[in-house]
């Protein structure tokens, strides 16, 4: 009995970006972001107060994010982050429209955007590439219009909460389209930096340390095989 295709919808592809945010901003921040259940059908997509990022993608197929954060939530990941990598909190800046945090929050973006094209390139075995994000501090509603030719273009709205309950928006467009699945195929293995440092790192640290005869003994091997080398070197 031959099994139907397997289709990935526009729909399943914009699920993989909701993944990506949860992701990279959770593991930044070392807090929980989290997206709603429920995705908004919109016709058209816009830059809204208080701090707006845009990219757009094309490729194996085109489109627009768009992330619209909050002032409270674009402080909130921006200090979590910053405070993640080192920072003093007596340092770090109180306003959204400070230009540290729009700094910030379009590196992150950036982070997002490539969690998600690595993604979209290992699973659906097809290859896009993205513009620079552009963080924008505005006080009204703004639309982007996109550049590009989308075929028969969807476009939807998914909520996001960080952990202190701050909402912020993710606006999507791209082209309708499904990949369907003809053959089987293994997808490459995903890992994460972070994990493989921790992971030689506690490797490193649960080796027990050499006693001072073994200490000894390997600096003896050292010096003799430094001697073998200059021998052969005539030196």
């Amino acid at each position: 009995m031959n099994k139907s295709p397997q289709i990935v919808s526009s729909d399943d592809i914009l699920l993989k970006l909701c993944h990506s945010v949860s992701h990279v901003l959770s593991s930044t921040t070392a807090s929980q972001i989290s997206h709603a259940a429920m995705v908004q059908s919109i016709t058209r997509t816009c830059l809204k107060p208080d701090l707006g990022c845009f990219s757009i993608f094309d490729g194996g197929f085109s489109g627009l994010v768009v992330i619209n954060f909050s002032a409270p939530a674009a402080i909130e990941i921006y200090r979590s982050y910053m405070q993640q990598m080192g920072m003093p909190e007596a340092e770090l800046a109180f306003s959204h429209t400070s230009d540290e945090v729009g700094d910030v929050m379009g590196e992150l973006m950036n982070q997002i955007l490539g969690d998600f094209i690595s993604k979209v390139n290992k699973q659906l075995q097809t290859s896009i590439h993205q513009s620079q994000p552009k963080m924008l501090t505005i006080n009204k509603e703004l639309t982007i219009s996109i550049d590009t030719n989308l075929d028969e273009a969807v476009a939807r709205r998914v909520s996001f909460k960080t952990q202190n309950n701050h909402i912020f928006y993710l606006e999507f467009a791209m082209d309708k389209t499904e990949f369907i699945k003809l053959d089987e195929f293994d997808a490459e293995d995903e890992f994460d930096p972070d994990d493989l440092l921790a992971e030689h790192g506690n490797k490193h640290e649960s080796k027990p340390e050499a006693s001072p005869w073994t200490q000894a003994a390997s600096k003896e091997v050292a010096g003799d095989d430094a001697d073998d080398l200059l021998n052969e070197l005539g030196i």
